[in-house]
């Protein structure tokens, strides 16, 4: 019998508090994204802010804009997307591939297609802590054959950030994180621990699965599930397909959230004082002054 050694590993498993389908909308430049935080009956989820599933198909995209105050971080399903930013940085993000970006004071950068037919992805905006939202901007980066994975009992891991199955990522969050990337193959029985004080999510990527209670209705794709008080989450997939889900959680900031956009501060002065130093390119913004993307300026022509 699978599984007995662990049935009793949660003391008390979190059982879904909320639970939201994510709609396609669009945003950006002709991109479409199915939108599960960040939206207007969820503004945000301490200390997370946005949750995107997107999905762009060139010439659309995410052209020149810029960030203060909090982290990003994608991750790619299907295809690639170009980067570049007012530094100088370019790369492309692959298939399986992660970017967490820490925009601190303030980043200006692009988020374009780099192959044909659709990319899709995932991106989750976490909030910084007010000692740490003027940081240095600063990238961690891993190639999809680099982020630590492994599987037990019909139960594959990808280890984006935190612990999973007995393996770790090497990825420093600065709010404490957890991001998990799991598939279950039909009957496979999940118990992944998660810190008591923490605020989790699950979002369901394909397949359909169990979630918090084995008596609850099963739960289909692009649903945001925000879970409740506990140890740990429990999942079963009792379907003849496989189910893939993300599971992330945070250590709540409990400090007041004011957004204009695509920045995120703690006070409306900040906001106003955001606004005026990426109008006049200064205090963290002065590069922005002279750069456009390669990708912007072919537009041009």
């Amino acid at each position: 019998m699978p599984n007995q050694d662990i049935c009793s590993y949660l003391k008390e498993p979190r059982l879904v508090a909320r639970k939201f389908l994510a709609r396609p909308q669009h945003e950006g430049v002709g991109a479409v994204v199915r939108r599960s935080i960040g939206r207007f009956e969820l503004k945000n989820f301490d200390p997370f802010l946005v949750l995107d599933e997107f999905s762009v198909t060139a010439p659309a995209g995410f052209p020149d804009h810029p960030h203060r105050g909090f982290e990003t971080v994608t991750y790619m399903l299907q295809g690639a997307i170009t980067h570049e930013d007012f530094e100088g940085r370019k790369g492309t993000i692959e298939a399986g591939d992660l970017q967490w970006m820490t925009a601190g004071r303030g980043i200006v950068h692009s988020e374009m297609p780099a192959a044909q037919g659709t990319q899709k992805g995932l991106q989750l905006w976490i909030n910084l802590s007010s000692k740490h939202k003027m940081i240095e901007p600063r990238y961690q980066e891993m190639l999809s054959k680099d982020i630590a994975e492994t599987m037990k009992d019909g139960i594959k891991v990808r280890v984006i950030a935190g612990e999973a199955l007995g393996i770790k990522s090497p990825i420093y969050t600065r709010t404490p994180t957890m991001y998990l990337d799991f598939s279950l193959k039909p009957g496979a029985h999940l118990q992944q621990p998660i810190p008591k004080s923490w605020n989790a999510f699950v979002y369901i990527l394909e397949g359909e699965g169990v979630f918090g209670n084995q008596k609850s209705q099963p739960v289909t794709s692009h649903h945001i599930l925000l879970l409740g008080s506990g140890d740990g989450l429990e999942a079963w997939n009792k379907s003849s397909k496989v189910l893939r889900f993300i599971l992330v959680g945070g250590e709540p900031l409990g400090e007041p959230v004011v957004q204009f956009g695509p920045f995120v501060m703690n006070t409306q002065e900040e906001i106003d004082q955001t606004i005026d130093d990426y109008e006049n390119y200064t205090n963290g913004f002065e590069k922005a002054r002279h750069w456009r993307s390669e990708s912007a300026l072919s537009l041009d022509y």
